[in-house]
């Protein structure tokens, strides 16, 4: 089996097994998924779900937000960790939303990420999800699991982004990111990945014992 076949039959499975996947982050509007996925940084989306609907019924724009001050900010993200930095990180580019972009979120990579706490991973979870557009958002569970797989041979995750986004077809990235994660969410686990019950093991590098990464 050529690698082109080994792809197509992996893509068709994680399809197949996880057709409903999508962002577990809650959000209502682009504003919203880029905090929410701001705070998601070394956190469960579950926790972050938590703290948004209070956060954003507080303050629900970007000149809210641009108002405060990092130690008012603390207090309502703080069971998110890292939340000295998040609260600077989200003011600054809050007053940058508002003073430059007429509190919009912009739709491209270039000036996503420009704006404080805003890495590739930030900016293509909200370009696929808020605006639709094509992104395959390396996160620990796709830089993990595609480099099991052999999706990807790279030992970080911008090098991962640009593999996975040579050998996946363009209109598949974005569901793609999501089956990844659904799968190292609930199978290829980063401790002990369950691969006596994982579909893709007869295709898997790390599976079959060909690969020994983590």
């Amino acid at each position: 089996m050529d690698n082109g076949d080994k792809l197509d039959i992996i893509l068709e499975l994680l399809e197949k097994n996880y057709s409903d996947a999508t962002t577990m982050l809650n959000f209502r509007n682009p504003f919203e998924l880029l905090i929410a996925t701001i705070l998601a940084a070394q956190c469960t989306d579950r926790q972050v779900n938590k703290v948004t609907p209070g956060l954003f019924s507080k303050y629900p724009r970007p000149e809210d937000f641009a108002a405060l001050t990092p130690e008012m900010l603390e207090q309502d993200i703080k069971s998110c960790g890292f939340y000295r930095t998040k609260s600077r990180n989200i003011i600054a580019t809050c007053k940058i939303l508002t003073e430059k972009y007429n509190g919009q979120v912009p739709d491209n990579m270039d000036e996503l990420t420009r704006l404080p706490g805003v890495g590739r991973k930030t900016a293509n979870v909200v370009l696929s999800n808020a605006f639709g557009q094509d992104a395959i958002a390396v996160d620990t569970h796709v830089f993990r699991v595609s480099n099991r797989l052999g999706l990807a041979d790279a030992r970080d995750v911008y090098n991962t982004e640009t593999q996975l986004m040579a050998v996946i077809p363009r209109e598949k990235w974005s569901a793609a990111h999501h089956w990844l994660i659904y799968h190292g969410r609930y199978i290829c686990k980063a401790i002990k990945p369950d691969c006596t019950n994982c579909f893709l093991k007869p295709y898997c590098r790390y599976g079959l014992g060909s690969d020994n990464r983590n």
